[in-house]
């Protein structure tokens, strides 16, 4: 019995002096959250798909002709802290690999691209692009909204 009661005691002390030792830092990169994803990207116009594919991307510049070069990373407005990939990044990202255009204007109010015209389909005065993911509308603009891998963005025509 002495014998079990000075391992448990051992053992207690052994414990003890671990969780006093002071901690040690380990160094671990930041996690990379504008890493290139692989999204399903899908345009649908008044007259049927415009563009159905799977699109690798990540945030960065977005250059269209009326709306000059921004940002399109989802920093946009603050709405996340680092890049990330987002749905009019993944657009832009379609349309050079697959060479069609799409044309947005740039509001420095919002922070974000409105998309005008995509394959030249315009939404004019009588539509406009609405921008969802998975299924539901993003609650904000297409260069602030945080993609995931897998992640089914629909850039739809939809009438007033």
């Amino acid at each position: 019995m002495h014998r079990t009661f000075a391992r448990r005691t051992a053992a207690a002390a052994a414990v003890l002096a671990l969780a006093s030792a002071p901690a040690v830092a380990h160094a671990q990169g930041a996690p990379r959250t504008n890493a290139p994803i692989r999204v399903s990207l899908t345009v649908q116009g008044p007259d049927g798909t415009l563009f159905k594919g799977s699109v690798r991307t990540r945030g960065h510049e977005v250059t269209t002709a009326t709306g000059g070069t921004h940002r399109c990373d989802g920093t946009n407005g603050g709405a996340n802290a680092s890049a990330v990939p987002t749905p009019t990044a993944a657009l832009d990202d379609a349309a050079r690999k697959r060479h069609f255009t799409w044309d947005g204007t740039w509001y420095s109010s919002f922070d974000d691209y409105s998309v005008d015209t995509i394959k030249k389909v315009s939404g004019g005065a009588t539509a406009y692009w609405n921008i969802s993911v998975n299924g539901t509308s993003t609650p904000v603009g297409g260069c602030q909204f945080k993609l995931k891998a897998g992640d089914k963005v629909a850039f739809t025509w939809t009438a007033f």
